[in-house]
């Protein structure tokens, strides 16, 4: 069987897996995508929305999921509160969460980004405003991008992966997937060496 790369904006409340509990409210991947014989490169949490890039290239799948290689992966990351520049100079500088310390992370405001409404929408509250922050990891914790938010004070409403290395999550709608182009897959392929 000849490699397949896929990517697919997972949407909010589908599980990045294809199997599925019976109890479960939550969708899977197979749900949306009928492909066979690939799997998800990393994951997203439930609760987390965007970038899923899928693959049946194992040599592949551990290059960008290993830690030690340090793959990027950004995110949009809506928070409680407006972050002082102390808490983004602290992720920037890694936080500590439980007993780990994060790695550092490129950290910048971001303008409310332009992205299609989450279903259901985040809670809304009159008197706390929220803003947005773009945030870089090159690790891969459990749920690490809210636990960072909290340990600085600004609790994440609303996660979306936009970009794993040079692969962007562009116009592609939630629950939509397509095959990568020529050009990512060779740019994709040249960052794994």
């Amino acid at each position: 069987m000849p490699d397949q790369y896929l990517l697919f904006h997972k949407p909010y409340n589908v599980l990045s897996q294809f199997g599925q509990q019976a109890d479960s409210p939550a969708r899977s991947l197979k749900d949306f995508i009928d492909v066979p014989e690939v799997y998800p490169v990393g994951r997203l949490d439930r609760d987390s929305e965007g970038l899923l890039l899928l693959t049946n290239n194992g040599r592949l799948q551990h290059r960008l999921s290993d830690p030690k290689f340090r793959h990027p992966r950004t995110y949009w990351v809506q928070v409680e509160q407006m972050p002082t520049a102390v808490a983004l100079q602290q992720l920037r500088e890694g936080v500590v969460i439980q007993t780990y310390r994060s790695r550092p992370a490129e950290v910048k405001r971001l303008d409310e980004p332009d992205l299609p409404p989450r279903d259901p929408p985040i809670r809304y509250r009159k008197q706390i405003p929220t803003a947005w922050i773009e945030l870089t990891l090159r690790e891969g914790k459990n749920r690490q991008v809210r636990r960072m938010t909290a340990a600085v004070g600004f609790p994440t409403l609303r996660l979306v992966r936009v970009a794993i290395g040079t692969l962007r999550l562009g116009q592609l709608r939630p629950g939509d997937w397509r095959d990568l182009t020529a050009a990512e897959l060779k740019m994709l392929v040249e960052n794994m060496r």
